[in-house]
């Protein structure tokens, strides 16, 4: 360049590489410690016994499987240390028949729209206990409502879906919510290019889409990641199109991997009268939290979520999770946190705390077991 001496460019060039160092390790010294703090609550946190059943179960997984299986997974991770024995076929097997020799205290299915209610008849014909635990309440009711009367006892994720099946005529319905596997749900080491300051994860169902049109604008001067199905029906996409990783089915590692990445995550809850996806035309109400809000929180990440009604019941608003209510209040918070670490971090890591003292797969399917066996 015309007027600088080679001298100037070596000494601008050295400037430039000191400056680089001196971020990069500001960077990782950052993250260091973050890391080191998340790993302390997970010491603080372990995850203890929480009871043994001697039981014999046969879990049906739901025969679907991604983004199911690591659903599946992780109930039968936690099974397997909770009772004697445990047993694991799927819909296309012949469970009736392993039913009869097994002789098991349970059989438990997953969802259960892979499985004949014909053959959940001759279960319980052979005298063997039943369970469903029902995945995507209450999106599918007008489907779950009728199988549900073929099992001695339902459980369902979504508590207004509760009265429903017991009025329905189900004598035995339980409120239970999924949880985070800390298995892969937890906090660890990621390369740099999965770090964003804000992303969302999931499918652009309409309601999502109409939302994230408002904040477009927003997102798009940040550093933005946005992952899922059906994203190219945004209004915005060509502005939002390059912090996009359009229809991209993401595994349950990979995905903790990008929450772990974020500084803040966010969490919309789709919508219960979506006529495109849903089977729901009592439109029976959600007030439960969906189970992205446990698998952020296990990755100690700072997670701004719409309200749900029963979400206190799991995270205390403003102490472990931020809760907002319009689109303004999500650009408001999103920037306060950006611009203030600690407050962000503690939220995040009072969130860590809480899911696994109290919100891991061990912990449900406990939960479970005391409910079926005592």
């Amino acid at each position: 360049m015309p007027g600088i001496t080679a001298h100037q460019r070596i000494s601008g060039a050295a400037l430039g590489r000191r400056e680089g160092r001196e971020h990069g390790y500001q960077l990782g010294m950052n993250y260091g410690y973050y890391y080191g703090r998340c790993e302390a609550v997970m010491r603080q946190s372990p995850i203890r016994s929480q009871g043994w059943w001697d039981a014999r179960i046969l879990y049906i997984t739901s025969g679907k499987g991604f983004p199911y299986s690591p659903l599946d997974a992780s109930i039968i991770e936690a099974l397997r240390e909770l009772v004697r024995e445990l047993i694991v076929l799927t819909p296309v097997q012949d469970i009736v028949a392993a039913a009869e020799q097994i002789k098991p205290d349970y059989v438990i299915v997953l969802d259960g729209l892979n499985v004949e209610v014909d053959r959940i008849d001759l279960i319980r014909s052979l005298g063997v206990r039943t369970a469903v635990w029902l995945t995507d309440d209450p999106y599918y009711t007008d489907m779950t409502l009728p199988m549900t009367l073929h099992y001695d006892a339902v459980f369902t994720l979504e508590l207004e879906c509760v009265e429903l099946y017991r009025s329905n005529g189900s004598a035995q319905v339980h409120y239970l919510p999924f949880a985070a596997n800390p298995s892969i749900f937890r906090p660890k080491p990621i390369p740099l290019h999965y770090r964003y300051d804000v992303g969302f994860i999931g499918s652009a169902y309409w309601n999502r889409a109409h939302f994230f049109d408002q904040i477009a604008p927003f997102l798009a001067k940040r550093h933005t990641y946005i992952s899922g199905l059906w994203w190219d029906r945004l209004k915005s996409y060509r502005l939002l199109s390059d912090k996009i990783e359009l229809n991209k089915w993401m595994e349950a590692e990979e995905t903790a991997t990008y929450y772990n990445g974020m500084k803040i995550s966010i969490n919309l809850h789709r919508s219960v009268d979506d006529e495109s996806f849903n089977n729901n035309s009592r439109l029976i109400g959600a007030v439960s939290p969906n189970p992205r809000t446990f698998e952020i929180a296990g990755c100690g990440t700072l997670q701004l979520t719409d309200m749900r009604g029963d979400l206190p019941r799991f995270y205390t608003p403003d102490q472990e999770i931020v809760t907002y209510s319009s689109t303004e209040e999500l650009k408001e918070k999103i920037d306060f946190y950006l611009a203030h670490e600690e407050a962000r971090r503690a939220i995040a890591l009072g969130a860590l705390r809480r899911t696994m003292s109290e919100h891991t797969y061990s912990h449900r399917m406990a939960q479970m077991m005391r409910l079926l066996l005592g």
